[in-house]
């Protein structure tokens, strides 16, 4: 695969730039991330002005198929998207509705569910959510306990969900249960009898919420997927979700390196500027040198997504999550002390980026569960 950027490919980066910085400040942000803290779960947590300019853009419809109203996009596409959603650090539910989501309607759904699904996402009119992980339960936990009961028409779910990415504000969710020997997907409304949010703010001002199932009919229109089939579009939709945060996070940590580098050309002690510091220059080294091996990481899990095997792709993605990581972790806290004092404080970008990054490696497995899959095959090798 080549790497290289093709000329629409940079013309979408550069879009995306002038969009966040025009449309998306940081004073804008923070006021988003704030919205709805402790108040009702109606409140939207992002912007849906904002949602919609990405919409016109073709960015909610890049990754499906031409044939259900999308545009065809790779996953280099993809990357592309994530890297500038990360540099403009953008609230959006982007990974949630169109990655995860549209992903796994595009894998899974009928012909009829994707023009109908796909052509709503694509177009900013739908939100969609997962609702996968149970409470105790790892992301990619092969038995669940949500319960699907009864025959035919009369099927009726029970359960508990968490960690649902802006589930509170979707309009359908899909919802994973355990039948015949496998998972199952079953679509249904995010406010239909029986359906219970609790809407909860991320450190990093995202939303998420823990989803209660109480008696909620659903028909067998409603399943996407064969009966007990779901599990390795799952999987590989997990893959694809940390090869996506993974390029979310190189945005973030080439943008901190950038606040860093010009905070140090402009503060001064004992009347010259920080940057003229020997010690903290190799600092900014060091910061430069983890950030391309969190890119090379991240294009390897990216080009294994789009030409590997499940296993390659499994493995590649895990061991970009655990670089990525860690370089995350690197620069973000050389970022916050070559700010002194006020790398910490709400009122400078440093401290929210670095929040971000630290949700991100959290989510759908930390370094320690993606280092256990990294050494489970170098172990088998």
């Amino acid at each position: 695969m080549n790497l290289n950027l093709t000329e629409d490919q940079q013309a979408l980066q550069d879009t995306l730039r002038k969009f966040a910085a025009k449309e998306f400040s940081f004073a804008k942000r923070r006021a988003l991330a704030k919205e709805g803290a402790g108040e009702a779960i109606s409140a939207t947590g992002f912007s849906p002005a904002a949602w919609q300019q990405l919409a016109e853009i073709g960015v909610l419809a890049l990754p499906f198929e031409e044939a259900y109203g999308g545009l065809g996009g790779s996953a280099l596409d993809t990357m592309v998207v994530m890297e500038e959603l990360g540099r403009g650090l953008m609230i959006e539910p982007y990974l949630g509705t169109v990655i995860l989501s549209g992903g796994l309607i595009a894998s899974l759904g009928s012909d009829s569910q994707k023009e109908t699904l796909l052509a709503s996402i694509g177009s900013g009119e739908s939100l969609v959510a997962l609702a996968h992980q149970e409470p105790g339960k790892a992301f990619d936990a092969e038995v669940l306990t949500t319960s699907l009961n009864g025959p035919g028409d009369g099927l009726i779910l029970n359960g508990n969900k968490a960690q649902v990415l802006y589930g509170a504000q979707s309009h359908q969710v899909l919802v994973s249960v355990n039948e015949a020997n496998g998972i199952s997907l079953f679509l249904i409304d995010s406010k239909a009898q029986g359906v219970t949010w609790h809407d909860q703010k991320m450190p990093d001002g995202t939303r998420v919420a823990r989803l209660e199932l109480n008696q909620v009919s659903v028909s067998e229109a409603a399943r996407v997927g064969g009966k007990g089939a779901a599990g390795p579009a799952l999987s590989r939709a997990f893959d694809v979700a940390n090869a996506a945060l993974c390029a979310e996070a190189v945005g973030i940590i080439v943008t901190l390196i950038e606040i860093t580098s010009e905070y140090l050309k402009t503060r001064k002690q004992f009347g010259v500027t920080l940057g003229t510091f020997q010690a903290l220059k190799h600092r900014m080294v060091d910061m430069f040198v983890w950030s391309e091996t969190a890119r090379s990481a991240t294009m390897l899990a990216t080009v294994r997504v789009a030409t590997g095997t499940a296993a390659e792709a499994h493995w590649a993605c895990a061991a970009a999550k655990v670089q990525v990581g860690d370089a995350a972790r690197f620069v973000g806290q050389q970022a916050i002390q070559l700010h002194g004092g006020m790398g910490v404080t709400e009122e400078m970008a440093v401290s929210h980026y670095f929040k971000r990054l630290t949700c991100i490696a959290a989510l759908f497995g930390d370094i320690d569960h993606h280092l256990g899959v990294v050494s489970d095959v170098l172990l088998a090798a």
